[in-house]
């Protein structure tokens, strides 16, 4: 399986040092990248041919929703250029929320944007957290932006930590969009009171049984992500993919 890193766990790292940051992460063995709406200010071309001389390859980006929506051909050209097949909006912000009708109207913004990805070769995706499964009016909101896209356009790249936490079993949502999910996010939980985030195999969510139900239904790219570290991030890195290691993941 491939597996990537998320680089908004190492984003301050790669405020200081991105072209370090990208070298660390080939050292400890990840396949790839998932870059995190930071590009390192560099041409797609002088990106490509880093992380060829590193050995990585581009996951896929999270694109800010207002890039997506008023610089969606740049990106896709950015993306092709760099070698990467998918483009995910990270969050709905938090002005853009409501009720019912505003996660359709949403849904059909993720419609429009999904089609221009699809028909210049992109897959576009959708990631979740926590708040698009707080039921409203009996209806979870993430059923919404995934039942009301077109799976041609619209996929899913659903975060195991943020499932678990709002009370939802990962595996049954892998399964449900199986063959619509081609990212994951790796992500552990402390078992405490806190729920904080934890490097992988150390907390409570079940890691293993995601990841193979991630396996048949089609996942392309594992991505470990911890949005925050109480170690330092580079060690916590490095504990998730040897804990992958150790299950001969990787």
């Amino acid at each position: 399986m491939k597996v990537a890193i998320q680089l908004f766990t190492l984003r301050e790292a790669c405020k200081e040092d991105f072209v370090g940051t990208l070298k660390k992460v080939a050292e400890l063995g990840y396949d790839g990248v998932e870059f995190a709406g930071n590009w390192g200010g560099l041409e797609a071309r002088e990106l490509k041919a880093l992380l060829d001389e590193l050995g990585l390859q581009a996951a896929g980006s999270h694109v800010p929703l207002h890039m997506l929506e008023n610089e969606l051909d740049n990106v896709i050209q950015y993306q092709k250029e760099i070698n990467s097949k998918f483009i995910t909006c990270p969050i709905l912000p938090e002005d853009r929320r409501g009720g019912i009708s505003e996660y359709s109207q949403f849904a059909q913004r993720l419609n429009e944007i999904g089609k221009v990805c699809s028909d210049n070769g992109i897959q576009f995706s959708y990631h979740n957290h926590e708040f698009e499964l707080e039921e409203i009016d009996g209806s979870k909101p993430l059923r919404i932006l995934l039942d009301e896209t077109d799976p041609k356009w619209v996929n899913a790249e659903l975060d195991i930590y943020w499932l678990t936490k709002a009370g939802e079993n990962p595996v049954e949502w892998i399964n449900q969009y199986k063959g619509r999910t081609p990212l994951l996010h790796l992500k552990d939980m402390t078992n405490d009171s806190e729920q904080f985030f934890a490097e992988l195999g150390t907390g409570g969510v079940d890691v293993l049984s995601a990841i193979e139900e991630g396996k048949d239904a089609g996942v392309e790219w594992f991505i470990v992500e911890q949005d925050q570290t109480k170690k330092r991030p580079f060690e916590s890195v490095k504990n998730s993919i040897d804990y992958l290691k150790s299950h001969n993941l990787v």
